[in-house]
């Protein structure tokens, strides 16, 4: 492979991650901001240890799937690797253009949906170009991973909800001494803190790092432990991500949807991990926006209603619809420019 185009997957890879932790890493850290049980500072810090933690521990299961789940890589290599190096830079960078996008108007989208779109659109420019057929796409993979998508709000909606009713009832429901409990809660949600930052890294640094690794593992073999250096890569650049621009999507999903506090704040991050690392352990990509979204929901549904800001949460699922086809499109259109220049 081309030193440049070696470089320029890095820096692409690097990019994406950094998109990651501006907006997938700050929604899922949001909520504890939101409640204010931690401030900004306090989240980075905790998502810098965790982050990583998460990404070396379980974070090569997901890797995997992003990999070479979706697209059919062997006969693209047999009639050109630079071929996949090229179509993986494009995919990058296009998911990585459309979160940058995201970001800068608010919105907490899915870094999971912007990588498998941008993914299958150089697999499907591919097949019309005819360097492979449209069957060999895989399509259960993408079924199954679209299903998750399907199920995943649902989910932690449901999670949160029962969460939050146990803890209401139990608690609050009964007793006059609400301010202090809500206080005492704070450190249940720091900890679930934590554990949003440990498994976000298990699954999402895997939209960062997955295409990278697909195209390095091809040109090995390495003289060191490519996934864990790739996986390094990617939850430093999504550290650094939330630090630097991760204050936006906060303020959206911490203060915008629902009104939260420490007790709401728990029920929703905890709903959101479990639901999350569940999916990390069987390898497969599941979108922690839309999980933590979800809960979000389901907590504030617990209120009624009118306890969610149904104009926002417009403006989120509107970006969750368009996400996969920009993307796909993007990335079809930066692959074929992208050939002019490397192959």
């Amino acid at each position: 492979m081309d030193l440049v185009l070696s470089i320029a997957l890095a820096l692409a890879g690097f990019y994406m991650a950094w998109n990651i932790g501006a907006n997938d890493l700050a929604n899922a850290m949001g909520t504890s901001v939101g409640s204010k049980a931690l401030t900004i500072k306090q989240v980075i810090i905790i998502a810098s240890f965790f982050e990583l933690t998460g990404a070396l521990l379980f974070g090569g299961g997901v890797t995997g799937t992003i990999a070479k789940g979706i697209v059919p890589l062997d006969p693209i290599m047999a009639v050109n690797p630079d071929i996949v190096a090229v179509g993986m830079l494009g995919a990058i960078l296009a998911a990585g253009f459309w979160i940058t996008l995201a970001t800068l108007y608010n919105l907490p989208v899915s870094t999971t949906h912007s990588i498998v779109g941008s993914v299958l659109g150089f697999g499907i420019v591919c097949a019309i170009l005819g360097i492979i057929t449209f069957s060999e796409i895989h399509w259960s993979v993408m079924l199954g991973i679209v299903g998750s998508w399907l199920l995943s709000p649902l989910l932690g909606g449901i999670v949160a909800y029962l969460i939050f009713y146990v803890v209401r009832k139990k608690f609050l429901q009964n007793s006059d001494k609400v301010a202090g409990i809500e206080k005492k809660f704070i450190l249940f949600q720091v900890i679930t803190a934590c554990f949003v930052a440990f498994s976000h890294g298990s699954n999402d640094v895997a939209n960062a790092i997955g295409p990278l690794y697909a195209v390095y593992e091809m040109y090995g073999p390495y003289s060191f432990n490519l996934m864990n250096a790739l996986l390094l890569l990617g939850g430093l650049g999504i550290v650094i991500g939330l630090a630097t621009w991760g204050y936006k999507v906060i303020d959206t999903v911490g203060n915008k949807i629902t009104e939260l506090t420490p007790t709401r704040g728990f029920s929703a991050q905890f709903a959101t991990a479990a639901v999350v690392l569940g999916h990390s352990v069987i390898g497969l990509p599941i979108s922690t926006t839309h999980v933590l979204v979800g809960a979000v929901i389901g907590v504030g549904l617990a209120g009624g209603l009118s306890g969610i800001n149904l104009k926002v949460l417009k403006n989120i699922v509107s970006s969750w619809i368009v996400t996969v086809p920009v993307s796909a499109i993007t990335s079809g259109i930066l692959f074929y420019v992208l050939s002019f220049i490397f192959l």
